[in-house]
């Protein structure tokens, strides 16, 4: 069966998978069959396909995209043309993020017969969620070089911050607003918390990373009281925090924990906790400029090299083979947010153009 990008990406931005991806991952086992191909899912929802030689001496290469997406889903619409029906831009819940980048890594794979190499298709099925499914490829698969699709515009990206969210808890005294005193209302604790958040950077933080530049800490949510003549036992803050290597998720929790405890007086009591303690965060990475997988991805796509601008799942495979993020489609425009958004959009040309790229690189590498 041939394989038509445009056709595959329709289908794909058609197909909901805001809150379910098994109708999405069925469609892309069912194009991987209509090629030729068996592939496995995994206990964790990953789709995997691979061609090529397993003893073969050449490298490996692995092409990671995710078939999640975030919530509303947004109807299918293809317009910029004198026909709606063939115009160039194609709108609709994941027509950038992911399903675009998954189209281009799908063709590529497709294309490209490994003879000095092998190749590795890893579909994730919840990047915008939990990240189990790459966490679980983290401990399963060794390669030489990782693709991960996001919109990036062409550019290929090497690095990216990581990401985790938690909350920190204060606690004091409850009782009556007329008796309880200042220094042991949790609410008061709240100005020397904010302060010391402000600080935590510049005072105990890791410090700026030569490409990835300084890590970012931010409170989001705040919550604590019931009733306005009561000083509640505890108040707590949301933060989100971008953080640069070497941190990572629990170093930096409990170095924040060791941070506020220093500067909140007794008798109040700080704690840190990560949301969602017991699955993965994405963790912060940078590939090297000067290796094969980017000179090679660069000289075809003819993008630029830099960070990404979000979080990704290619902090996972970094630490084991040099990883970028490449692929058609943009976070954002002169307008606005674009992935995400009601109105996020993907050129096919710009699918395609990143299909021929990965198909060239992929030649030099494996082919």
């Amino acid at each position: 069966m041939a394989f038509d990008i445009a056709t595959f990406h329709a289908d794909a931005v058609r197909t909901p998978s805001h809150e379910d991806v098994s109708e999405m991952r069925e469609l892309l086992c069912e194009t991987l069959r209509g090629a030729g191909f068996e592939p496995a899912v995994d206990d964790l929802g990953n789709v995997l396909a691979t061609r090529g030689d397993a003893s073969a001496d050449g490298p490996h290469v692995v092409l990671n995209t995710h078939i999640d997406t975030v919530a509303p889903h947004v109807p299918y619409e293809r317009s910029d043309g004198e026909d709606s029906d063939a115009g160039d831009v194609v709108r609709g819940r994941g027509a950038c993020d992911a399903k675009g980048p998954l189209a281009a890594l799908l063709a590529a794979f497709l294309r490209v017969e490994p003879t000095a190499g092998k190749l590795t298709l890893a579909i994730t099925p919840d990047e915008e969620t939990l990240m189990t499914g790459a966490a679980g490829l983290e401990a399963e698969l060794e390669a030489d070089g990782y693709v991960v699709g996001e919109p990036t515009s062409l550019d290929v990206c090497i690095a990216a911050r990581g990401q985790c969210e938690g909350t920190i808890t204060i606690e004091g005294e409850s009782g009556h607003a007329a008796s309880v005193s200042a220094d042991r209302n949790p609410v008061f604790g709240l100005e020397r918390i904010l302060a010391a958040l402000r600080a935590y950077d510049e005072d105990a933080g890791p410090g700026a990373d030569p490409v990835l530049g300084e890590p970012k800490l931010t409170a989001t949510a705040l919550s604590g009281g019931e009733a306005p003549n009561r000083v509640p036992e505890s108040c707590r803050l949301t933060f989100d925090r971008r953080s640069v290597p070497p941190e990572t998720s629990e170093s930096f929790r409990a170095d924040l924990e060791g941070y506020l405890q220093e500067h909140v007086p007794d008798p109040l009591s700080v704690n840190v906790d990560l949301i969602r303690p017991d699955t993965p965060f994405p963790t912060a990475f940078v590939t090297d400029d000067d290796a094969d997988l980017v000179r090679t991805l660069q000289a075809a796509s003819g993008g630029e090299v830099r960070p990404f601008g979000a979080a990704t799942e290619a902090g996972f495979f970094a630490a084991d083979a040099p990883t970028v993020v490449f692929g058609p489609g943009v976070l954002a425009d002169e307008e606005g947010a674009v992935a995400h958004a009601e109105r996020e959009y993907v050129r096919l040309s710009a699918v395609e153009a990143a299909a021929d790229a990965l198909e060239e690189a992929l030649q030099t590498l494996v082919g």
